[in-house]
């Protein structure tokens, strides 16, 4: 088992869901009265809406049970490693999510913000090209699977090898 600072093993929570969730009662959950923590970095995703000619209505997120956690579990393990961190949540929705709402939380806490923050985004740049989740556009006049991006590669390229 990894262990953060002083010998206490880190707090990880991933989860993938249906439901919404609140950042703040995630936050308080992480720090959790854990005073050794001095910063936590925070990053909650929404679906973009576009205003293109073919506006999107909906994404849909499918996951492949067992596997899609596992995968999130071990980005969570190599932030811990890489920045000594206390904690990370990280939560991810699934199913017809429609513009304005939450799709993901990543929460991070360290000892100092700079790990914290660093972590964070780290954790958003993996979990683009890292994490198996398929999404689906679903528009007035069309539907269709969305293929990876270039942009999430080159992000998630910047962080060196995949562990």
């Amino acid at each position: 088992m990894m262990e953060a600072a002083c010998g206490t093993p880190p707090r990880i929570r991933v989860a993938v869901q249906y439901e919404d969730f609140d950042p703040g009662v995630e936050e308080a959950c992480l720090h959790d009265d854990d005073h050794r923590i001095g910063g936590c970095g925070c990053f909650v995703g929404r679906v973009r809406a576009d205003n293109g000619d073919d506006p999107l209505l909906a994404l849909t997120l499918e996951h492949y049970p067992g596997m899609t956690e596992k995968a999130l579990t071990a980005l969570a393990g190599q932030a811990v490693t890489r920045w000594q961190l206390l904690g990370v949540t990280l939560i991810h929705r699934i199913g017809r999510l429609q513009p304005g709402e939450r799709i993901v939380l990543v929460l991070t806490a360290s000892a100092h913000r700079q790990a914290a923050l660093t972590a964070c985004e780290f954790l958003i740049d993996a979990l683009k090209t890292d994490a198996p989740f398929w999404k689906c556009e679903e528009r007035r006049r069309s539907k269709q699977w969305v293929d990876a991006k270039t942009s999430d590669a080159n992000a998630r390229s910047r962080w060196g090898q995949h562990d």
